[in-house]
């Protein structure tokens, strides 16, 4: 799927920063630690262990070494700004998930949802923001093309904003409806781009009219009723002889490695699967959709379902 790419790191990197993180290493060399003796002492862990760590950090970038003392770099501030979710980047949620992944045992005995790692939300979102630009055209284009005459588009569920900010780019009338959390975290970046947001429910949207509803992500993590919901909330929002688009990877059409890493972020988090073709039109057909049109994406491992509310 676009939003969750984790390529970029290794499983060794993910464990690496994570134990980092969670020990307090990551802590200590973001306040007052400079040296690896400093971080044993202030992360409260044994100093060989203590020295592996940063010796790693220094080669992987995260930190470098200014006269005696380390100083973090760059790369490291996805751990400390989050403010904007675009200095956020794919690493804090990589390793939100990484310790999700850790507790699959237990939570796979429960089959609860598991209770979040800190800063979750604004770490999802941070990874959403860094969807690869070629990504985000893509399938903004593909809603484009399905609604080439649209004028308002609303961006449901539309997280970090990054594909509501393409279609403002191109010309469109924006509206970004997501829950309150999500609408406060996004809304200094948001409201400067020209987009109008709504907190509320996506599966029961309060705002109405629009010509093209886009949705990505859009039943990844909900459960069958809630997904259905969502499908049903688009069709009402939108105007007769309006387009909604639906961006997911269905699991009959998307590669072996998305299928998986759905599964696995389903398992982990409690909720949600990779839903198939069939179940998807079931869903478009309830809402009172006509018969969608479900095309892949080119250069991405995710489909557009289309669906056209019929003029009455």
């Amino acid at each position: 799927m676009p939003t969750r790419d984790r390529s970029r790191f290794s499983i060794e990197s993910l464990a690496l920063l994570w134990a980092a993180r969670e020990s307090g290493v990551i802590d200590a060399l973001t306040t007052n630690a400079g040296t690896a003796e400093q971080v044993a002492e202030k992360a409260g862990i044994d100093p060989r262990a203590a020295r592996i760590t940063v010796d790693a950090l220094e080669s992987m970038g995260f930190i470098k070494r200014v006269g005696d003392e380390f100083e973090i770099t760059n790369r490291a501030l996805g751990f400390l700004a989050k403010r904007d979710v675009r200095s956020i980047g794919r690493l804090p949620n990589a390793l939100d998930r990484f310790s999700l992944y850790a507790d699959l045992p237990g939570t796979m005995a429960t089959g609860e949802a598991p209770a979040m790692p800190d800063e979750w939300a604004r770490n999802r979102l941070g990874a959403h923001d860094a969807t690869d630009e070629a990504v985000v055209r893509a399938c903004v284009t593909a809603a484009v093309r399905a609604n080439p005459s649209a004028e308002r588009v609303l961006d449901l569920g539309g997280q970090s904003g990054v594909f509501a900010r393409e279609f403002r780019a191109r010309g469109s009338e924006v509206t970004f409806l997501d829950d309150s959390e999500t609408v406060e975290i996004v809304r200094p970046l948001l409201s400067r781009a020209g987009i109008d947001l709504v907190a509320g429910d996506v599966t029961n949207p309060p705002v109405s009219g629009f010509d093209l509803v886009f949705a990505d992500d859009a039943f990844v993590g909900h459960d069958p009723d809630s997904a259905a919901s969502i499908v049903a909330g688009a069709y009402d929002a939108l105007e007769p002889g309006g387009i909604a688009v639906f961006i997911d990877a269905l699991s009959n059409r998307c590669s072996v490695a998305t299928t998986t890493q759905r599964a696995v972020d389903a398992l982990a988090l409690g909720t949600g699967e990779c839903y198939d073709e069939e179940t998807v039109r079931e869903w478009v057909e309830a809402a009172g959709f006509e018969r969608p049109t479900i095309r892949d994406i080119p250069g991405t491992d995710v489909q557009a379902v289309v669906c056209e509310r019929a003029v009455q």
